[in-house]
């Protein structure tokens, strides 16, 4: 545990003030999405355009590219939300996937796994392909059923937060590990709060 707090602290004197704003726009952007408020977005934009220039800089090529992808999901969800044909609707309600859109998104996970551990195994030295792979995987479809407004995205985040937490610690990342811990709590509210929200709009 002494370990633990002392990398953390470590790492936390070693981040620059462009990472610690990204991660600050990042927790910003999974807060505002709990509240279903649409500046989960812009708020979500500034934190990918930050971490695209940080990995682009740190060559972590991958990253780059996943981020690139969070950020297409978020001006299509930004604009996704707020495309109704109700006038006295505000956004898009919150809904929830079908058996057909439950399949898609299942073919999609496995799909984005299974070419992402190739590409980890065939192209890269990780040790954790496997790990690696799967929160990923997870990530992506989260971030494009968040975009659908579809509650079942939370599922997929909670579960990428959760295997990232011990998969950061094992890399010796002990702050990246916190910040996903706390994106567990915040996703899990995040899912009960849009339950909620979804119940009340059936009535």
């Amino acid at each position: 545990m002494n370990d633990f707090f002392s990398l953390l602290l470590d790492q936390i004197y070693q981040t620059t003030w462009l990472e610690a704003v990204a991660v600050f726009f990042g927790l910003l952007s999974v807060w505002y999405s709990k509240q279903e408020n649409i500046l989960v977005y812009p708020t979500g934009i500034v934190s990918v355009l930050i971490y695209i220039y940080i990995t682009l800089e740190y060559k972590l090529y991958a990253d780059m590219g996943i981020n690139a992808y969070y950020f297409i999901m978020s001006v299509y969800g930004w604009y996704n939300w707020r495309h109704t044909n109700k006038a006295e609707v505000e956004q898009i309600p919150v809904t929830k996937n079908d058996r057909s859109e439950n399949h898609l998104s299942i073919l999609f996970l496995v799909c984005a796994f299974l070419l992402i551990r190739w590409v980890l195994i065939t192209y890269t030295d990780s040790d954790v392909p496997n790990l690696d792979a799967t929160t990923t995987a997870f990530a992506l479809v989260g971030m494009w059923l968040m975009a659908k407004k579809k509650i079942e995205n939370w599922i997929a985040w909670i579960i990428t937060d959760i295997i990232s937490v011990p998969l950061y610690l094992y890399k010796g990342l002990p702050f990246t590990a916190f910040q996903f811990l706390v994106f567990t709590v915040l996703a899990t509210w995040g899912y009960f709060s849009w339950k909620r929200s979804l119940e009340a709009n059936k009535s």
